[in-house]
């Protein structure tokens, strides 16, 4: 593998003064990313929803049309969702990003090499569902213009990051799903309508 990229640092540069942001972080690694970026009541961390960031991205961004969307998830989590990306294509969310941080391992497994490790190319899938723009990522140079797609191109994109398969410190975000839930209603649509 060639990866030289570091998952936190991919994630930190997308999340960095992120404005209104909304942010679906994928089960596990993708979400203690988001996490040591920065825990955000506009981020919604997935805990045991393997397979349904996608989906949850993409009911998001047509919810809020007027808001940027974007999924941060794992190479597992999106082999185990892939039917999402054709729904998306054919949704065609003009403001929903999907970043796959590829380190080509199950990690929530014992880190078994996935099917991105042999050969299976997520951003070729993405294309063929539609996708207005799809790649992959492998250096510095290439991850620099994620940002500028993340926050204002104009979806739906999809961005198979290859990153190192490393052991990082676990940063969880908070576990009480109805607390995250209504997290995200307050900073989203406001305390007083989000209470109603």
């Amino acid at each position: 593998m060639s990866a030289r990229l570091h998952r936190r640092k991919v994630v930190k540069a997308l999340l960095e003064n992120r404005g209104g942001l909304l942010v679906i972080a994928g089960l596990g690694s993708s979400a203690w990313d988001c996490t040591a970026a920065g825990d955000h009541p506009l981020t919604f961390p997935l805990w045991g929803a393997m397979g349904s960031a996608c989906m949850m991205g993409l009911g998001l961004a047509l919810a809020q049309p007027k808001r940027r969307v974007l999924v941060v998830t794992g190479d597992g989590e999106m082999l185990m969702g892939l039917g999402s990306l054709a729904t998306i294509g054919a949704q065609r969310p003009r403001n929903l990003a999907v970043v796959v941080l590829d380190n080509e391992r199950y990690g929530e497994t014992g880190m078994q090499k996935s099917h991105t490790g042999y050969r299976v190319d997520l951003a070729a899938v993405a294309r063929a569902c539609g996708f207005a723009d799809s790649r992959i990522v492998r250096n510095s140079t290439e991850a620099a213009a994620l940002r500028v797609g993340v926050h204002r191109g104009r979806g739906p994109l999809f961005y198979q990051v290859k990153v190192r398969p490393e052991t990082l410190p676990l940063m969880l975000p908070p576990r009480d799903g109805a607390y995250l839930k209504h997290r995200l209603r307050e900073a989203l649509l406001g305390r007083k309508a989000a209470t109603d």
